[in-house]
């Protein structure tokens, strides 16, 4: 299903999933950012790859780099207004589509696959 997802994402936005779920963690973060290692753990990445997206971000305006004042090994990601105006524009037609899919999902056994997706759902909302 997230590859499903995905694909609709890209094509409607220009933005994948995980650029959009990386956006909803910084928006809901206090002061709009979390470290690159905070944003990793909360998409489910490695911090190589959570720096490669954060680089993604960056190119298409949604988010920036920035050292941390106290230490200056540490990074963060932030997100820019053009980045939370994205986030919150796609939000509700995120969710309408993970509707979709999952009304769409074969029946056997999708019972448990819905109410897990659900949850994870309500989860990175």
């Amino acid at each position: 299903m997230d590859s499903a997802l995905d694909r609709w994402m890209q094509s409607a936005f220009g933005v994948g999933i995980t650029e959009y779920r990386a956006s909803r963690h910084l928006i809901l973060s206090r002061d709009r950012e979390l470290r690159i290692n905070d944003l990793a753990e909360r998409v489910d990445l490695n911090q190589s790859s959570a720096t490669r997206l954060v680089g993604r971000m960056e190119a298409k305006g949604l988010a920036y780099r920035d050292t941390c004042p106290n230490d200056g090994r540490g990074i963060y990601a932030v997100i820019t207004e053009r980045g939370v105006d994205l986030a919150n524009d796609i939000h509700d037609k995120y969710e309408a589509k993970i509707q979709e899919l999952l009304h769409d999902a074969p029946s056997s056994g999708s019972a448990d696959i819905r109410r897990a997706l659900s949850t994870l759902s309500a989860i990175i909302s």
